[in-house]
């Protein structure tokens, strides 16, 4: 004798999808505020404050979703089988414990939850908000390339100190290190724009996203290339101001730039740069938007 449920197989189906969902809510929010908590108030872990572009990209990327719900609902519901097995790998990540894994745990459910849901279509068609998620995990990157990026802060000290020099201070340049009034500026591969390079080029890529400049290689490419130019550049030119203020014991204006809105104020404004180069970019390449 055979027991049949009386539940139909398509309400087991959302039963346990929106079950699944709910779990996730549940797993994940403490780890986002975590994350928000330690972006905005500076009390996370220095390599991770490398992804504090996530304030602007989970959100958007949330809204990108969203915004794809039409879309999505009329996709088959097809299971891919990788996507069970991300399911279960993200959370073996989760339950290590361990904070890179745990983190990492978050795109790779998200990933295996659109496998699951809607296979590959869902997955194409949710890709890039998944992308922006998964550049604003953080890991241990920063930490991982910081020994490579010795060369750019030896460059950043070099300009830095022949501006200064220039400007009639007595500077002398050591490698990584600027000498000037008896203090010593280093700068170290945080202080190198690492940082805000992440961040600009993660904003760039959400702008020529929004803006459809992707559909040019062309404009893609010069855009990119001239936001590494505005991301090196302005770090010289706050490398000198630090090294200035510093050197000349104004100590109070060294601390504004260099650990406070100052700081802030400076990447904001690196961002609204970028938002110029598009709009230049725009005017001399009008036909790049046009399909």
């Amino acid at each position: 004798m055979q027991y049949r449920s009386k539940i139909p197989l398509a309400l087991e189906r959302y039963l346990f999808d929106g079950l699944l969902i709910a779990l996730l809510v549940i797993l994940y929010t403490p780890l986002l505020i975590h994350w928000c908590d330690g972006w905005l108030n500076k009390t996370i872990s220095l390599e991770h404050e490398y992804f504090s572009h996530g304030l602007i990209g989970i959100p958007f990327a949330t809204y990108l979703g969203w915004k794809n719900r039409q879309q999505w609902h009329q996709l088959p519901s097809t299971t891919h089988p990788s996507g069970i097995a991300l399911l279960v790998l993200g959370g073996l990540f989760y339950l290590t414990g361990q904070s890179e894994l745990v983190n990492l745990s978050l795109p790779l459910l998200l990933v295996g939850l659109c496998l699951w849901f809607k296979g590959i279509p869902g997955l194409k068609l949710q890709s890039f908000p998944l992308l922006l998620i998964f550049l604003a995990t953080p890991t241990a990157v920063p930490y991982l390339i910081s020994p490579y990026i010795l060369p750019l802060q030896r460059f950043i000290a070099a300009i830095a100190g022949f501006f200064l020099t220039h400007l009639g201070m007595d500077v002398n340049v050591s490698g990584i290190n600027l000498l000037v009034g008896g203090r010593v500026v280093e700068v170290a591969p945080h202080c190198a724009g690492l940082k805000m390079l992440f961040t600009n080029l993660y904003v760039g890529l959400i702008l020529v996203y929004w803006m459809g400049t992707w559909k040019s290689a062309q404009k893609t490419t010069l855009f990119f290339l001239g936001t590494i130019f505005i991301s090196v550049s302005a770090n010289i030119v706050r490398n000198s101001f630090l090294t200035f203020f510093y050197g000349t014991g104004r100590d109070g204006a060294f601390h504004w730039l260099h650990d406070s809105w100052g700081g802030d104020i400076y990447s904001a404004g690196m961002l609204i740069m970028l938002v110029v180069l598009l709009n230049t970019l725009d005017r001399y390449y009008p036909m790049a938007n046009r399909e």
